[in-house]
């Protein structure tokens, strides 16, 4: 070998020996020294690298087990960090690094109290002293392979929040292709992590640094609420029960020209989650949350939620006393944090408003718990089930979007909406249809203004509903509604006042501010009930509460009045109640069975309603109402036929005691009243016609007319018995003129031609000397059903009568005391039970029969209610000396005492009577055959039991 040769290859062989120690052993040993000496020098905490290791040949370098910070409590370390360096860095202009390998790095992020993070307080750098660099020089150029980050793992904690943030990912895995600083080179990553709770994080996707851009996927599986629910409490007082979120999105980031984030194929689900109030209350539970198909662009402020699916909302919330909501406090803002926000000295301008897009909401088997408490009487409302469709919603508010509701409200009710909104300019078009609403709900807010209780009262409806602008409002409602099963409850006097059992109104057509057109108006069973008080006062004047006076006085509205029509109204077997407690004894009557119609009420036209009206007054008596009036100017034009037959005159004996001195004792009343007005002109008409008239006893009133009442019927009688008067009254209806002659002539004509009455004629002549006695018709104590025996003799009086058409009879009502009151009195407690019993499940909102009647009231429930009653009914407390009886003794004397009381009660005797003397009238007039004009009910009596116990009801004879 030439000696050149062999002293080259030594060189090269000793240059290699010391590369290979420099490298291998020397420099990693330095290296590692340097680096804990700086470590030691600038780290605040306990810092090492426990080793170092280089191969010079392959240009790998290893770092083995850093640890900064207290054993067991390190805040950054790794177990091994791999490298390997191209040789191309030498020439390419770039360092070039083929792999880097991260294993088992453990980090810990740390906010204290004061919001000082862990990761700043590690090393105390020094001061730089290098002239500041122009911020835009190039990056340092650096190329690397491939990155691989394994198991490492990441715990993060916050004290700042009032409750403490701590969640930790114990494997996280992150991979990088060809990750660059150059421009335009893109790296392929992906990022994987797994909480020990079951959260789960996926990112894949693409990332260039020079310029910053990327674009993948993220995906969040299992995330748990609470670990970051503190941060919302802070800023809410709200309490996570239970919340878990998955999320998925594509994304597209690019920072070159700003920032401009993209967001696509969102998907979100949350389910379950749960909230409460700071004490406790619950506020929401929701069975699941989808959203998919959705989209957010950053750049231009657009959100688009493609499609919504939720199941199973259940929320609470109320209006608090002070009229505040619930939740507006919640979310109310300290008034400390308002005086200490910051102002800011914003510069008016226009900013482009954010777009969000629902293009498909279903929302399902939603339900809200509702309360006010603003009345004086808590209002509970319970909303659901609701189902909610939305369509093309955009929160710019210039498109119309679709909307469908179908909800629960209340225990029965229901409420469906359906059709198209515009949030700018505001505008609708809904189809609304509702079934059953409770009517109750408006008890709270009715109470303070008048003393009625709705008992019972269903809406339904089915409406269009067309809103064309808020300002001026615009609003049109048309289509039918009804209400069904009204029952309204004077309170002063816990009787009925209005009641009826279905109002339909069709072909409604209202508009705001211009007119009100109904087509027709049915009332099937309305009922009233008026009366006149001992003071002349009324209780329907007595209902209302009265208002303290407004501070401000309103200006009389100077705008068009509403203009009304409405199309017909049609009555079907109505009834109404009238008493008048001003007269003594006091005055009733009742009206059935009234049915008619009335033609078209227009306030905009003069043209006359027609009016045609039937019923009858006490059961038998015919009354109708015919002609055309004018309701909105009745003094314009009216022309009105009003006719009362066979009227029972003594239904009206408090009138003629207190007027005419005498009771009535028998007699029957006929008026033919015809009203006419024509321009303020009244041309009336009143024709009366008394047959039968007989008085009764004197009754003192200061009232009573002074003038021989007796002899002016006995002159005012003709031979049939009947008195006629016609009574016209002509003139201004503010300066009436009454004509008097035609009643002097009728009274002079009829006393010529008056003749005797017939006598009176015992019964047992009629039967063709049957031993039957027929005077009388007995009736079991306390009872006014009739037995086997009365009907039998009321039989054979029926036969009688057909076979002598000229007599007529009358029945004389009869009780007892002695014999009647004790059973009356049962009769009344029992009857007092079921009434009470009933209104208690009526408030309960209970399933009720249609008559309190039909209730069977069990013993305890009657000890329960008769304190109510003994107090009520006798006005009076129990005595003092009953409390110290047991609840039995206790009971079964307010019992004796209720009774005792009951028994003596002349009202009720005297109902009885008349109850009596009807049942013998419907006998003989529905199963004996006899016209009802033919048996006349006269003034009832008390009379003495029989030895049987049984009461006897007179019968007397009269002729036509």
């Amino acid at each position: 070998m030439p000696k050149g040769l062999k002293r080259a290859l030594s060189a090269l062989l000793i240059t290699l020996f010391l590369y290979s120690l420099i490298g291998f052993l020397i420099l990693p040993g330095v290296a590692l020294r340097i680096a804990n000496q700086q470590l030691a020098q600038l780290a605040t905490v306990p810092a090492s690298l426990q080793r170092l290791q280089l191969n010079p040949f392959s240009l790998e370098l290893s770092l083995w087990g850093l640890r900064i910070g207290e054993a067991g409590q390190e805040h950054l370390g790794f177990q091994r960090l791999y490298a390997n360096l191209e040789l191309d860095s030498l020439w390419s202009g770039a360092l070039h690094l083929a792999q880097v390998e991260l294993d088992g790095a453990r980090t810990e992020v740390l906010f204290a109290k004061d919001g000082t993070l862990n990761l700043t307080q590690l090393f105390r750098l020094p001061e730089s002293t290098a002239p500041n660099q122009d911020s835009a020089s190039e990056p340092f150029p650096l190329r690397i392979d491939n990155i691989r980050l394994r198991e490492k793992a990441l715990h993060f904690q916050d004290l700042r929040p009032s409750e403490p943030v701590e969640f930790a990912y114990d494997a996280l895995d992150l991979e990088l292709h060809n990750l660059s600083t150059l421009a335009g080179d893109n790296a392929e990553m992906t990022l994987t992590a797994r909480g020990p709770n079951g959260g789960h994080i996926d990112w894949q996707g693409q990332i260039s640094l020079i310029p910053l851009t990327s674009s993948g996927s993220l995906k969040l599986t299992d995330g748990r609420l609470r670990a970051i629910w503190p941060y919302v409490r802070d800023a809410v007082p709200l309490a996570l029960k239970e919340g878990l979120l998955d999320l998925s999105s594509d994304y597209r980031l690019d920072l070159s020209k700003g920032t401009d984030l993209q967001l696509s194929k969102i998907r979100l689900q949350l389910a379950p989650f749960a909230i409460d109030d700071p004490t406790g209350k619950p506020l929401v539970r929701l069975q699941s949350l989808e959203i998919d198909n959705s989209s957010l662009d950053l750049a231009r402020q657009q959100v688009v939620i493609g499609q919504v699916r939720s199941q199973g909302l259940e929320a609470w919330a109320a209006r608090e006393a002070d009229g505040q909501l619930d939740w507006q406090k919640l979310f109310a803002k300290p008034d400390t944090a308002e005086r200490e926000a910051p102002k800011t000295n914003e510069q008016p301008g226009e900013s482009k408003p954010w777009q969000v897009l629902l293009q498909d909401i279903q929302l399902r088997d939603y339900k809200a718990h509702l309360a006010d408490r603003v009345p004086q009487q808590e209002v509970a409302v319970e909303v659901g089930p609701l189902n909610l469709d939305l369509k093309n919603f955009d929160s710019l508010g210039d498109k119309p979007f679709e909307l469908r509701l179908d909800s629960g409200l209340g225990r029965q009710g229901k409420l469906q909406a359906s059709g198209t909104v515009q949030l700018s300019p505001t505008s609708a078009q809904l189809k609304v249809a509702t079934q059953d609403i409770d009517l109750r709900l408006a008890q709270a807010y009715l109470s303070p203004f008048i003393r009625l209780e709705l008992r019972s009262g269903l809406l339904g409806s089915d409406l269009d509903v067309e809103l064309k602008s808020t300002a001026p409002l615009a609003l049109r409602v048309s289509g039918d509604a009804r209400v069904d099963q009204l029952h309204t409850l004077d309170t002063l006097r816990e009787r009925d006042f209005v009641r009826w059992k279905q109002v339909r109104v069709s072909g409604l057509d209202y508009r705001h501010g211009e007119s009100l057109a109904i087509e027709h108006v049915e009332l099937d069973q309305p009922y009233a009930r008026f009366v006149i008080n001992e003071n002349l006062t009324t209780n329907a004047s007595e209902l209302i509460v009265p208002q303290p006076a407004p501070a401000n006085e309103k200006q009389a509205d100077d705008s068009k009045p509403l203009a009304i029509r409405i199309g017909g109204v049609a009555i079907n077997n109505g009834s109404a109640n009238f008493a008048d407690f001003s007269l003594t004894p006091n005055f009733a009557t009742a009206i059935q069975q009234m049915n008619g119609r009335i033609g078209v009420l227009d306030n905009q036209k003069p043209q006359a309603a027609s009016v045609d009206i039937q019923g009858k007054v006490d059961r038998y008596a015919p009354m109708s109402i015919k002609g055309k009036l004018t309701p909105f100017d009745p003094l314009n034009s009216l022309d009105i036929a009003t006719r009362f037959k066979n009227v029972e005159l003594t239904t009206i004996t408090p009138y003629s005691g207190k007027f005419a001195g005498y009771r009535i004792r028998k007699g029957r009343l006929n008026l033919d009243l015809h009203y006419r007005i024509e321009k303020g002109q009244l041309n009336a008409e009143n024709k009366v016609l008394v047959e039968n008239l007989q008085l009764g006893e004197r009754v003192d009133s200061p009232d009573a007319v002074d003038l021989p009442i007796r002899l002016a019927v006995a002159l005012l009688k003709d031979t049939q018995g009947r008195i006629a008067i016609e009574l016209p009254v002509q003139g201004n209806l503010n300066n009436p003129e009454f004509s008097v002659m035609p009643i002097v002539w009728q009274t002079l004509r009829n006393l010529v031609l008056r003749a005797a009455q017939a006598p009176f004629k015992f019964i047992a002549g009629l039967v063709g000397g049957g031993s039957v006695d027929l005077s009388t018709v007995p009736f079991a104590a306390g009872s006014a059903q009739l037995e086997g025996d009365a009907r039998q003799a009321l039989d054979t009086l029926a036969k009688a009568l057909q076979e002598r058409p000229n007599l007529r009879l009358e029945v004389e009502g009869q009780s007892a005391q002695d014999a009647d009151g004790p059973l009356l009195a049962e009769q009344r407690l029992q009857r007092e039970f079921r009434e009470g019993w009933y209104k208690v499940l009526q408030r309960r909102g209970d399933k009720v029969p249609a008559s309190p009647d039909e209730l069977t009231v069990d013993e305890d429930e009657q000890a329960a209610l008769l304190e109510g009653i003994y107090r009520t009914r006798l006005k009076q407390q129990p005595p003092a000396e009953w409390a110290a009886l047991d609840d039995d003794q206790r009971t079964q004397k307010m019992r004796e005492a209720v009774l005792d009381s009951w028994a003596q009660s002349k009202l009720l005797l005297r109902q009885l009577a008349q109850q009596r003397a009807a049942t013998i009238k419907d006998y003989l007039v529905e199963q004996g055959g006899l016209y009802d004009e033919r048996v006349y009910l006269i003034d009832v009596n008390l009379s003495e039991p029989e030895a049987d116990g049984r009461v006897l009801t007179a019968l007397h004879l009269d002729s036509q």
